[in-house]
């Protein structure tokens, strides 16, 4: 499959689940053709979305789901995860246990972070930032029974591949892609890359 252009202004806008704040759904699915447990009453095994928060405040609860979050705006943040705090700067990916009591703190205004969810058990995921260089062509490649999804974190950078046109992105479009394959990275900037795959 090819690449999946997902642009910013498109991304569906939902309340978060403690009524909190809103959040906006990159995108979300599943890794096995057996639904997820009945007591899911979301229905997916992995989901990626960005949030924009405005005041401190606990995070919502997501028993059995391993959550990764990083800044994408903002200068940052504290969270208290089950009682200890863990600074989060812009652009660091750091994860927790969405069943962990979580809090958080702002540390210079409002800030807006990128969430990717997995269901443990079921699915895992990786977040990392990767720095795009205007004199060079990156690649990120796809491994067979792996979602790939290409955030650009930055104005700036380009998205191609074998079955895409080179593609500009807008701050926070994404592209995602599935089953083996290779994006080039171009322009100049950063991208958060996120891969999902099956629980092992």
């Amino acid at each position: 499959m090819g690449g999946d252009v997902l642009r910013w202004s498109e991304y569906r806008s939902m309340p978060w689940r403690n009524g909190g704040g809103t959040t906006r759904e990159v995108a979300s699915g599943t890794v096995r053709a057996t639904p997820a447990p009945a007591e899911s009453a979301d229905g997916f095994d992995w989901r990626v979305s960005v949030a924009d928060v405005d005041a401190g405040g606990p995070f919502s609860s997501f028993p059995g789901i391993d959550r990764v979050i990083t800044l994408v705006e903002g200068d940052g943040m504290v969270l208290t995860v089950d009682g200890t705090p863990q600074p989060v700067g812009p652009l660091s990916p750091f994860a927790f246990s969405g069943d962990a009591a979580t809090d958080c703190r702002l540390e210079a205004g409002a800030v807006r972070d990128m969430n990717v969810m997995t269901r443990r058990g079921r699915a895992t995921a990786q977040v990392r930032i990767v720095a795009v260089a205007a004199a060079e062509v990156a690649e990120t490649a796809c491994a067979a029974g792996e979602t790939l999804l290409v955030m650009a974190v930055t104005e700036g950078i380009a998205v191609g591949g074998p079955d895409m046109q080179e593609t500009a992105l807008g701050r926070l479009d994404c592209v995602r892609h599935e089953g083996p394959g290779v994006l080039t990275l171009g322009g100049e900037g950063a991208v958060a890359e996120i891969r999902i795959t099956a629980a092992r």
